[in-house]
């Protein structure tokens, strides 16, 4: 029987972790070196994770400035994909923003990734525009994204 997923701030302790998650999610990951200014370089930065028995399982990361929020990354390991984690991430990163005064939050999504435009548009989030060429591997345009919190 699954245990019940919990969230907790992560650390630069889970950056090994992480960048499993990282590595099978994304086609241009971030690096180490990355997550760790994040996570101790950063003061906007804010990173969660998703855990099942105690295991890391998901992840997101946002930057909050001033009152608006900005999702930088969110994925879920693939053999737990399908299960609302990642919708139950990021609603408990959204109170989380809000809870730090945030009243908007952004991010920017593949145009081709019609799957995470899909969650975020069941949580509220809208067209706000593109980002022609954004990502750097393909330059493919991202669809940016936001929501009123």
């Amino acid at each position: 029987m699954e245990t019940a997923l919990t969230f907790r701030q992560l650390t630069v302790a889970d950056v090994d972790e992480i960048l499993k998650i990282e590595n099978v999610s994304f086609s241009l990951p971030w690096t180490r070196e990355a997550f760790i200014r994040e996570l101790t370089m950063n003061p906007y930065a804010l990173y969660t994770g998703a855990c099942l028995d105690g295991n890391l399982v998901g992840y997101c990361g946002i930057w909050i400035i001033m009152d608006e929020a900005h999702i930088t990354n969110i994925a879920v390991l693939p053999e737990f994909r399908g299960r609302k984690i990642g919708e139950k991430l990021l609603r408990h990163v959204m109170d989380t923003a809000k809870r730090r005064g945030a009243k908007t939050v952004t991010l920017e999504v593949r145009i081709s990734n019609t799957v995470a435009q899909n969650l975020y548009k069941k949580l509220g989030f809208v067209y706000g525009g593109i980002r022609k060429g954004y990502y750097t591997d393909n330059y493919e345009d991202a669809i940016v994204m936001w929501v009123r919190i």
